[in-house]
C-alpha cells in the first residue's frame, strides 16, 4: 500500500492497424469540427471548400508532411476517389476531384483563426478519448489530468523579429486538447485563463510550472473551474519560497523515489509531502519538496537541485507517490509533445514563418501525433512512415470513412 502523506507539520508499433479508433456515432465527426473554423478568404472566387483544404493538410501532415509544399506535393498525388471523401469539388466527370495549389494551401494556412482552428483540433481529440475513457472502470481510473506547458518555435519568426510562442494544455494520454498563441507583446500568464476557460475541467488535476504558480491561477480553477492543482513554487514567490524551504524537511519521511535514465541523463527523484495549514497560496493544504539529483551520462557532472510546491489535494486524494506521478507526467510533455514535433517533424527548423501558417502547423502536427496515439501507437516516426505508403490510412485513422 502506497505512503500517505506525512502530517508532522501543522496547519508499440505492433498495434499498427488500418482501423479507425471507436468511437460513438453522437461524436462529431472531423470534418464537422473543422467546418467550424471560419473561412478568411473572400465568397468570390472559393474554388476548393475549407474544410476540404484543412482536411487534406491534416492527412497529409498526417503522412509525415513538414510543410506547406509537401502538403501540396501530398494532395496531388493522391487519389480521386480520396479527394471525393473529402470533399473535393469535381468539374469535370471525367477527371474526378480536383486538389488545391500549393498557392490555395498556403494563403489558406497564412490567414486560418487560430484559435479557431485549435478548438476544432482540441473538439476532436478531447471527444474520443473521453469516449475511450468511458470504457473504463471509474472507481480503477485516477482522477484526469493536465499539463499546462509553453513551446517556442524557433524557426518562426513574426515581421517584429519576435519568435512565435505557444502554450499548450495536454491531456495524461498525451493528448493536445487546446492551445493558444503568446503574444509577442506579454507572456504566458495572461494567455493561462483563456487557454483553459472552454474545457470542462471539473476534478481534472492541472499541472504546470513555476510561472504559473498564480494566486489568480489557483482560484480560477479551483473556485471556477472546480479542477485541482500542483504548483511548483520557485524565486517568483520569494516569500512563500521561503516558507517552504524552511519547513522541517528532516523530520518527514521519504515517500517515493524513482529513476530513470533518458536523452544521456541519469536521474533520481525523492519526493516528500506533508499537510499544511495557513499557507498564503489560496486552497493549499500539502506542502511538497522534491529533490532532483541528476547525472550527465557521458561526462559524469553530477546536479543537485530541490524544488518545493503546493497542491489542494489532500493526502487521501493524493499521496506522494500519486503527486509524484503527476509532476513527471507534466514534465514528460517534453517528451511526448515538444521533443516529437522538434524531432520527428523538425519544427524548430522549419522556415514557415508567414502570418497563422506556423501556428496551424503546429495545430496538425498535434492532431496527427494525438491520432496515432489514439491508435496505441507510441512510435510516432514509424506511425506516419506507415501512414506514408497509404492514401487510405490518414483517412482510416481520422476516422473519415
Amino acid at each position: 500500500m502506497p505512503a500517505r502523506s506525512s502530517s508532522l507539520i501543522p496547519g508499440p508499433l505492433g498495434q499498427l492497424t488500418d482501423a479507425a479508433p471507436t468511437a460513438p456515432d453522437d461524436l462529431p465527426s472531423l470534418l464537422t469540427c473543422l467546418a467550424q473554423v471560419p473561412d478568411p478568404r473572400r465568397d468570390r472566387g472559393r474554388r476548393h471548400p475549407l474544410v476540404f483544404v484543412l482536411s487534406l493538410a491534416a492527412c497529409a501532415v498526417l503522412a509525415g508532411a513538414k510543410s506547406l509544399a509537401a502538403i501540396a506535393e501530398w494532395a496531388a498525388d493522391a487519389p480521386p476517389h480520396v479527394l471525393a471523401r473529402l470533399g473535393g469539388p469535381c468539374r469535370e466527370p471525367d477527371r474526378g476531384a480536383v486538389a488545391p495549389a500549393e498557392a490555395t494551401v498556403r494563403r489558406i494556412l497564412q490567414r486560418i483563426d487560430g484559435d479557431a482552428l485549435d478548438t476544432a483540433v482540441g473538439r476532436w481529440l478531447a471527444g474520443r478519448e473521453h469516449a475511450a475513457g468511458q470504457e473504463e472502470n471509474d472507481s480503477d481510473r485516477p482522477l484526469p489530468s493536465l499539463a499546462v506547458d509553453g513551446k517556442t518555435m524557433r524557426g518562426a519568426r513574426r515581421t517584429d523579429g519576435t519568435q512565435v510562442h505557444l502554450l499548450a494544455a495536454m491531456t495524461g494520454t498525451g493528448l493536445v486538447t487546446a492551445q493558444r498563441e503568446v503574444d509577442g507583446k506579454t507572456n504566458e500568464i495572461t494567455v493561462f485563463r483563456p487557454l483553459l476557460a472552454p474545457l470542462d475541467l471539473q476534478g481534472t488535476v492541472i499541472t504546470f510550472d513555476a510561472l504559473h504558480s498564480q494566486t489568480a491561477h489557483a482560484c480560477f480553477l479551483v473556485e471556477d473551474k472546480h479542477a485541482h492543482y500542483i504548483a511548483l513554487v520557485k524565486g517568483n514567490h520569494p516569500t512563500l519560497h521561503r516558507w517552504l524551504k524552511a519547513l522541517p524537511w528532516r523530520e518527514v519521511p521519504l515517500l517515493d523515489k524513482t529513476r530513470a535514465t533518458a536523452h544521456g541523463r541519469d536521474e533520481i527523484r525523492r519526493i516528500k509531502a506533508a499537510a499544511v495549514t495557513g499557507i498564503a497560496f489560496p486552497h493549499a493544504v500539502q506542502a511538497v519538496q522534491i529533490v532532483r539529483r541528476r547525472r550527465i551520462v557521458t561526462t559524469g557532472k553530477v546536479t543537485l537541485e530541490r524544488v518545493y510546491g503546493v497542491t489542494d489535494l489532500t493526502a487521501e486524494q493524493a499521496d506522494a507517490t500519486e503527486i509524484a506521478r503527476r509532476v513527471r507526467d507534466h514534465w514528460g510533455i517534453e517528451n511526448k509533445i515538444h521533443h516529437v514535433r522538434d524531432t520527428t517533424y523538425a519544427e524548430d527548423a522549419s522556415h514557415v514563418r508567414t502570418g497563422t501558417a506556423p501556428r496551424a502547423m503546429a495545430s496538425l502536427r498535434n492532431l496527427a501525433i494525438g491520432a496515432l496515439r489514439l491508435t496505441d501507437q507510441t512510435n510516432i516516426a514509424a506511425g506516419l512512415r506507415h501512414h506514408t505508403r497509404d492514401a487510405n490510412r490518414p483517412l482510416i485513422t481520422l476516422g473519415i470513412t
